[in-house]
């Protein structure tokens, strides 16, 4: 949509380009040539003003669709890093109670040796 936009304002701005830049009403464009009377000029001028604000509009949607895509990607990131974050505390406390049973285990064992 972005790209669209752009394409729209540039043609937008190069008709606006093309009449300031002329003397006359007579316009030559890819090999033909126009001669606009004050309706036809006035209407022109609207359908690119049309065109120019719709330009606009697609720049300015694409650019909150892409915005708001990254805001939801970085919102996923964050929650997955935090997700990430939670399973390897989880599997710290899990080694450390499995370290703590291994070691009651073996003053137990140790215990029972002793004892006989």
């Amino acid at each position: 949509m972005i790209f669209l936009g752009l394409i729209l304002v540039l043609l937008a701005g190069g008709a606006i380009a093309l009449v300031a830049t002329e003397e006359s009403s007579r316009y030559i464009l890819f090999g033909y040539t126009f001669e606009l009377n004050h309706l036809e000029m006035f209407l022109a001028g609207a359908a690119t003003t049309a065109v120019l604000l719709l330009g606009l509009w697609l720049l300015g949607s694409g650019s909150r669709r892409t915005a708001r895509q990254h805001r939801r990607m970085r919102s996923a990131r964050a929650e997955a890093s935090s997700r990430v974050a939670q399973l390897e505390d989880e599997k710290r406390d899990l080694e450390r109670r499995l370290e703590h049973e291994h070691s009651g285990d073996r003053l137990v064992a140790r215990g029972s040796e002793e004892s006989r």
